[in-house]
């Protein structure tokens, strides 16, 4: 692909859609875009670099014959006129995972896919290489302490860690934004239904991922997968190709020594690390299979995990005193809530939780994905769940009731909440020492400021 070109965004307000845009722009490209809605931080980080569009809109005049190409990002819809013009004008029209493939067509090519622990894994990988000065680039789904943008591309990195969702990559590339990336190195983490507004019946989701272990990895490629999960294993095991190796792992050995996990390493010594939960060992396991494919030895790879802090609003401390721990988690799946509540208990075994969902994507607001809940949030003492009834308007769903949703939850002592101050005003009036708090949400809570809601349940408690 040549590089600095004049290109023009689609729905250059999503979340990796803008990284690209300002990578590209740090570059020297050409850059413009278009957006019906720009929400933060996109809409300041846009405006920081000279691309927030003047108007919200779609304005086909934007697209002209003096384009190299368009990038479509995944809400465009088919009607759009700004693609329809390039359409017509024969301007190459390429998704995200399409034109990031284009440009990375040269490089090592690492794609970590599955339901959970994507963006975690992704970090770790870029952690373990940033620490040994290796050049590489990225594409992740969260901030990352030490990288300033959520993307980096590059001449001259011989290796790209990216990571890749299910998400169909545009409306004229209706795969998984994963199956265009055609990895050397694939990681498939885990499979459990979710994005219901896309797959709506599970066996259509854990189809997606029999199309990437089919596809796999390129001629002499690998699939790193966690072989705990028996459905992936029997779908990558019975996908074997000669030319590409199998690499199985499962969770590190650790233990928990007052609220600090530690690696349990070949020789018997322990290794503390910042991170915490079982899944988080079986994220490590993961990414120290990809480092020691790359050249990272054993030695090397602990030496730069003990002190990797996690992704932005992945079991993230966002404050505590002697006796009251808050975590913001990004959990909003079935298996991540489970997974991020079973987590905070077996750090603090002998303090109470108090876990709070918002109920926010488009699976987790519809009435026939709810069910998948059932039980979900059963380890924790106290249990909430919030959601905004604006959401469901938006989002085309009928209403929900708080009864329905405790059914779904399996759950009747459930506190269910439309109201975000009065689920703040409940938390408050429950929190006492001796007891954490998990705020797990895909979105903000209807804006409210999680750091500072923390630093009021740690000062009052």
């Amino acid at each position: 692909m040549v590089r600095h070109q004049k290109i023009h965004f689609i729905a250059i307000g999503g979340s990796i859609m803008h990284s690209l845009a300002i990578e590209l722009k740090r570059q020297g490209w050409e850059v413009s875009g278009s957006d019906d809605e720009i929400f933060e931080p996109s809409r300041s980080r846009l405006a920081a670099h000279g691309l927030l569009p003047e108007k919200e809109g779609w304005f086909p005049e934007r697209v002209h014959n003096g384009l190299d190409a368009v990038i479509v990002g995944m809400h465009a819809k088919a009607d759009n006129p700004e693609l329809q013009k390039a359409q017509t004008l024969g301007i190459p029209v390429y998704s995200f995972p399409e034109f990031i493939y284009r440009f990375a067509e040269d490089k090592q090519r690492i794609v970590v896919a599955g339901s959970h622990g994507k963006t975690t894994i992704t970090s770790m990988i870029m952690h373990v290489l940033h620490h040994y000065g290796r050049s590489f680039d990225y594409v992740v789904g969260a901030k990352v302490e030490g990288f300033e943008n959520n993307l980096r591309l590059s001449e001259e990195a011989p290796v790209i860690v990216i990571e890749g969702d299910e998400y169909p990559a545009a409306v004229f590339s209706p795969e998984p934004k994963y199956c265009y990336y055609h990895p050397h190195i694939t990681v498939i983490s885990g499979i459990a239904w979710d994005h219901a507004n896309v797959y709506p019946e599970e066996a259509v989701y854990v189809q997606q991922f029999e199309k990437l272990a089919e596809l796999g990895s390129v001629k002499a490629g690998s699939i790193v997968y966690n072989k705990e999960d028996v459905r992936l294993s029997r779908i990558v095991e019975g996908k074997e190709r000669p030319d590409v190796s199998l690499i199985a792992y499962e969770t590190h050995p650790y233990r928990v020594q007052n609220g600090r996990y530690e690696l349990k390493l070949p020789d018997k010594r322990y290794l503390p690390v910042e991170v915490f939960g079982k899944h988080n060992m079986a994220n490590i396991a993961a990414a120290k299979a990809v480092c020691l494919r790359i050249g990272i030895t054993e030695d090397m790879f602990y030496e730069a995990i003990r002190s990797f802090k996690g992704a932005q609003r992945r079991l993230q401390l966002i404050s505590e005193n002697g006796s009251v721990s808050v975590f913001s988690d990004f959990a909003h799946a079935p298996s991540k809530v489970r997974a991020s509540i079973a987590a905070v208990k077996e750090r603090n075994p002998d303090r109470r939780l108090l876990a709070c969902l918002e109920l926010h994507s488009y699976s987790s607001l519809n009435q026939a994905f709810l069910p998948q809940y059932a039980d979900s949030m059963k380890a924790a003492e106290v249990r909430v769940v919030y959601f905004n009834p604006k959401k469901l308007k938006q989002k085309g769903l009928p209403d929900l009731q708080a009864d329905t949703i405790r059914r779904a939850f399996n759950d009747p002592d459930l506190h269910v909440f439309d109201d975000s101050q009065a689920m703040q005003a409940f938390i408050e009036k429950h929190v006492e020492p001796g007891m954490n708090v998990l705020l797990m949400s895909s979105g903000n809570f209807d804006n409210l400021d999680l750091q500072a809601v923390g630093q009021k349940l740690c000062i009052n408690s």
